[in-house]
């Protein structure tokens, strides 16, 4: 998920690398990064501060509400358990949550003061465009971070031991999506707009490379912003194409006008999106309009999750909402970085994390084990149709790592 283009972002990162300050001895720099990171208990039994950032303001809020729910819901049960034991003592949980607003800016200040507070590990980001460069900071203070729902391939690709994502990224994503549009449904030219998010941009870009891949015709390339909501003049555009399929990178706030646009402009293609818009609120917000909409999501369907159904249940009696799209990751991010500390015998961000690397764990959305980029092995990727007001699977596909 993302808010700014990722170029912006590479800038953004080059920009607080470059501080000024002379570069500390190596020795001296990994020396400081360890005390930075040690967490404010260290298995005295008192609580420990695991953090969790998303937007929990503006036209993403929904999403980042349902993240903290499922990162609540975690440590709560641990905590109603009388805490974990680690190291022979009984540790309990705090979590401090803070709004990033799904700006990148914002999220490298909410980073630097998780740091500042020594937290012991990061739930988030929930959007690519601040996970990304979030998790330089996170790294150079030797905190893990696991990513519930960032799919953006960047992430990982950058190196950081400390980065991790419990669901299958973008290019397994968007290969999967691109097939499934000329395989399945016959899209012999298609058209492409992205929100230029990193989230957006990366998704369309693995879509159009599977869908040329596969025998598309790419007869329209057009981009948007992640506030818009008027479509007209793009979707009248893409008319003058013809394509049989557009495809459309970006959040469900966008995807839901632009879909009820493209009716009314009577453009008869098929409209498909990623997880971005496979959501309830997209429906909500495009009403009868949605009927239709093709959509990908990483993972099983919410209740064909090894836990789901019992999730869903415990959720909905604890907060009153039915889960939207990514809490149950958000709650196994949870549940894995924990039992990496009690592996480790430490909350100790050092001691854990060669714990987290090898770790294999039965969660609620399945087993969870990451490759050495730190992506989730062996993700499926499920592709939904909405029929009759519904969001039902039309098939599920392994993800190949990438």
């Amino acid at each position: 998920m993302t808010i700014a283009r990722y170029s912006l972002i590479a800038a953004a990162i080059l920009t607080l690398g470059a501080c000024g300050k002379q570069e500390a001895p190596k020795e001296v720099a990994s020396q400081a990064a360890a005390e930075t990171a040690q967490p404010a208990a260290s298995n005295s039994g008192d609580t420990v501060k695991i953090a969790h950032s998303a937007p929990l303001t503006g036209n993403n809020a929904h999403f980042g509400k349902d993240n903290e729910n499922g990162t609540r819901m975690a440590i709560d049960e641990v905590n109603a358990e009388g805490g974990a034991d680690i190291g022979g003592k009984k540790v309990k949980f705090e979590l401090v949550s803070e709004d990033d607003q799904a700006d990148p800016k914002t999220a490298t200040t909410v980073a630097q003061r998780f740091v500042d507070m020594k937290v012991a590990g990061i739930i988030g980001h929930m959007n690519s465009g601040t996970t990304i460069p979030a998790s330089k900071i996170y790294a150079d203070a030797g905190i893990p971070q696991i990513s519930p729902s960032a799919t953006a391939v960047a992430y990982t690709a950058q190196g950081f031991k400390s980065a991790f994502r419990v669901m299958s990224n973008d290019a397994q994503q968007g290969k999967v999506l691109g097939d499934f549009a000329v395989k399945k449904l016959a899209a012999k030219k298609v058209a492409i707009i992205d929100d230029r998010t990193a989230y957006g941009q990366g998704l369309a870009d693995e879509f159009e490379k599977a869908a040329k891949a596969a025998g598309a015709e790419v007869v329209k390339r057009e981009f948007t912003t992640n506030q818009e909501t008027d479509f007209n003049a793009i979707l009248t555009s893409i008319k003058g194409a013809k394509p049989d399929l557009v495809f459309y990178g970006g959040m469900d706030a966008q995807a839901a006008p632009l879909k009820k646009q493209a009716k009314k402009l009577g453009i008869a293609a098929k409209i498909m999106g990623g997880d971005g818009t496979q959501t309830p609120e997209f429906i909500k917000l495009a009403g009868a309009d949605s009927e239709g909409m093709v959509s990908s999501s990483p993972g099983q369907s919410k209740e064909s999750m090894p836990g789901g159904a019992e999730f869903l249940t415990k959720f909905k009696a604890k907060f009153g909402v039915d889960v939207n799209l990514y809490a149950p990751y958000n709650y196994d991010a949870t549940k894995v970085m924990i039992e990496a500390m009690k592996k480790a015998g430490s909350v100790d961000p050092a001691k854990y994390l060669p714990e987290l690397q090898k770790i294999e764990y039965k969660g609620v959305t399945g087993i969870i084990s990451f490759d050495e980029k730190g992506d989730i092995k062996n993700g499926p990727i499920t592709v939904y149709q909405v029929k009759g007001g519904k969001w039902e699977v039309i098939e599920v596909v392994a993800g190949e790592a990438k």
